[in-house]
């Protein structure tokens, strides 16, 4: 009964659609350009309402794998980059990693000139496209906004990161994306392993400096976590690819089913190979588990490999891949983060009959983005809040049958900030489920500080390097999940450039 009513609900549920936010929008800039967008205030602009992102419907996106959120019509866009006060301080642009000018890009974009948008972002960004739509805007860039502290609500801070989409989306979807200039040939040659936003960052930057680039890739696609991990429906691969195919016209060489450390090792690369730098891009790829008993039954998934069969492999496709994957009917996803939201809304568009969250505090300490919170709950992910698992049951066949969950409470703060989970004595229950994907996180991939003598990683794993982003091998730079462990594509992308920058000053002529 409770999934008829919620289906009813969901059916009956309506999102603006797409033609009413820009009839509303287009009406919304005649009036301003009546003022004159030049005459507008600080106060004129705080009262201009922020746009609202357009969306599959809930009861339709469950069902299909496309992009869920429909991006900014032009008026859109405008409207939103209207809201902007251009402070003079830009304290915007101290929450970007990379330092994009986002007052002048935002500026150029209210006045509809949207290829000097576009220029601006890409004076410091590689990846636009994929950065307006999944980097965690509200916590880096407009969490320090004037508009969301002056509306004393962050979430009414100027969408710059939706701004950003459009004008990307714009160039591309209009055929003027071009790659980037190369200079003339140096005869210098870099390798770089892993073909992720850190890889893809320090590859163009260091062929903009015409060096030539060779990217390695260990699986049989390049793109890395954007390929492998974040779902089609937030994240459409054809874009990750037309990025790619940009570094190849660039004159990149990609080398798919390349895994240095095992297909050759990494000193090979430079004493006989001839490469004159090598960048070490290769992730955080090693899922942790919870360690509990049960973990090894039939049913029991780490989101790594849940992720990468239904996105890399397209499982989710059952008619045209071969891929299995698990099309559990009663699934928990375990954790709070992106990963776990992703895996979850995955679960549901492969029919699950009920999809459990369980996570340990509250969604007030939940590290994944506001937005894709409200859309798994929108797409019917039931949320077991302050719940966590102890022990995974299976049955007779050594296949997952239920679940033995323990019920918490907030204590203390810990070093993350976040206040404490505290198990409370007692509180143990039973859920059923028949499968159970873990979505707690990667450490980063050991396989070449396993097989480089000389590598220096942390405690935690994760390979070190100095403020230039070099190891502690000649030659020999790093950047990305590899150093920062787990972590965005923004802060991956401003690890490269740190270290491509680094790399083509090593490489001047003297």
């Amino acid at each position: 009964m409770r999934n008829a009513i919620w289906n009813y609900k969901l059916m009956n549920e309506t999102h603006p659609t797409p033609e009413t936010l820009d009839r509303e929008a287009r009406a919304q800039l005649e009036a301003l350009e009546t003022i004159g967008l030049d005459n507008l205030k600080n106060r004129d602009r705080l009262k201009i309402p922020p746009q609202n992102m357009p969306a599959q419907e809930p009861g339709v996106r469950r069902l299909n794998t496309r992009e869920v959120t429909l991006g900014y019509s032009d008026a859109q866009a405008r409207v939103e980059a209207l809201r902007c006060l251009q402070c003079r301080n830009a304290p915007c642009v101290a929450g970007c990693p990379v330092r994009i000018d986002i007052p002048r890009f935002i500026k150029a974009c209210a006045a509809g000139d949207h290829d000097a948008a576009i220029a601006v972002i890409k004076e410091n960004s590689l990846l636009p496209s994929v950065c307006g739509r999944v980097c965690p805007q509200e916590v880096q860039c407009q969490e320090h906004c004037t508009v969301g502290k002056s509306l004393k609500d962050i979430g009414l801070a100027v969408s710059i990161g939706r701004i950003e989409r459009y004008v990307a989306d714009h160039e591309r979807e209009t055929g003027k994306a071009q790659p980037p200039p190369v200079k003339p040939d140096t005869g210098k040659r870099v390798a770089v392993i892993g073909s992720g936003p850190a890889g893809i960052t320090v590859a163009a930057d260091v062929r903009r400096e015409g060096h030539a680039v060779t990217m390695f890739e260990a699986l049989h696609k390049p793109g890395g976590v954007m390929m492998y991990g974040i779902p089609e429906f937030r994240l459409p691969k054809d874009i990750v690819r037309f990025e790619i195919d940009n570094l190849r016209r660039m004159g990149v060489e990609v080398r798919p089913n390349f895994v240095v450390g095992r297909t050759r090792a990494l000193h090979k690369l430079l004493e006989e190979d001839g490469y004159d730098a090598v960048f070490i891009g290769s992730g955080a790829g090693l899922p942790k588990f919870m360690n509990i008993p049960g973990e090894n039954l039939v049913g029991v998934f780490s989101a790594n490999e849940y992720l990468t069969r239904c996105n890399l492999m397209r499982a989710y496709d059952a008619d045209r891949a071969d891929t299995p994957v698990a099309r559990g009917r009663h699934v928990a996803v375990l954790g709070g983060g992106n990963v776990a939201m992703d895996a979850a809304r995955t679960a549901v568009r492969l029919g699950a009959e009920s999809v459990a969250l369980v996570y340990r505090r509250t969604r007030t300490e939940m590290p994944a983005r506001v937005e894709e919170v409200e859309h798994a709950e929108e797409e019917g992910v039931e949320f077991h809040l302050l719940v966590n698992a102890q022990k995974i049951i299976g049955d007779e066949h050594g296949q997952v049958r239920a679940m033995e969950c323990l019920k918490y409470e907030l204590g203390e703060p810990d070093d993350s900030g976040r206040r404490r989970p505290v198990a409370i004595p007692g509180s143990e229950f039973t859920m059923a489920v028949d499968t159970v994907i873990v979505a707690i996180g990667n450490d980063s991939n050991p396989l070449l500080r396993q097989t480089t003598d000389g590598l220096d990683s942390n405690r935690w794993g994760n390979i070190v390097t100095d403020e230039n982003g070099k190891t502690s091998l000649d030659r020999v730079f790093a950047g990305g999940d590899i150093v920062l462990g787990a972590a965005t594509v923004i802060l991956a992308m401003g690890e490269g450039r740190r270290a491509a920058q680094s790399i083509n000053n090593m490489l001047k002529p003297i």
